[in-house]
């Protein structure tokens, strides 16, 4: 257990951080599932604006790696790209 008052804030602001960045996570991988589950390429191209944007943001805030924003926007591009 935390022993001083700034150890117990910290304990409480991780748990919110955690909670918000579960959050974000979430939303993210919804959004890289809707681009690869398209069939059609314009459609695909509308959904992956929007994650390719919602990575942005993530890696911007350092909720994620910006590498690994960048992996995986390189990765749904190159997939819609394939398609016809």
């Amino acid at each position: 257990m935390a022993q001083h008052k700034s150890a117990e804030k910290r304990t409480r602001s991780a748990k919110q951080r955690t909670a918000r960045n579960t959050t974000q996570k979430s939303k993210m991988k919804t959004l890289v599932k809707k681009v690869r589950s398209e069939e059609t390429k314009e459609k695909a191209v509308v959904a992956l604006k929007a994650a390719v944007s919602e990575l942005d943001k993530l890696a911007l805030r350092r909720v994620i790696h910006p590498n690994k924003a960048s992996n995986q926007k390189s990765k749904l591009t190159k997939f819609v790209n394939k398609l016809k």
